[in-house]
């Protein structure tokens, strides 16, 4: 009996944990593999998000984020304070002239 007790209260402290985490997509104007691991490691520094994979195809990012912690605004905010376009927020205009050709839009392929 008290076995299942623990094994009903573990089941449900994971299912908690599950529920305080959000996802969200975001279309941004990545360029390169360059950009990937910026735009990454930018977000991986941010406070609220576990977890941040760009896919260089389709210049989308999935962001996984604790929504008592930050907010998809904030989110987008961050990646354009970088240069770069997410969703309906333009790059910030001093960090975009700042990043590689080849990150800009309509920058060269590596």
């Amino acid at each position: 009996m008290l076995l299942l007790l623990i094994s009903t209260f573990a089941l449900g402290s994971n299912t908690l944990k599950a529920q305080k985490t959000k996802t969200i997509k975001i279309k941004t104007s990545a360029q390169c593999v360059m950009c990937k691991n910026k735009i990454e490691k930018t977000l991986a520094y941010e406070k609220g998000i576990s977890k941040s994979i760009l896919n260089i195809e389709t210049s989308i990012i999935i962001v996984n984020y604790k929504p008592t912690k930050t907010t998809p605004e904030k989110i987008r905010t961050a990646i354009s304070q970088i240069g770069y376009d997410a969703d309906t927020i333009k790059a910030d205009k001093k960090a975009y002239k700042n990043l590689p050709k080849c990150c800009q839009k309509g920058g060269m392929n590596h």
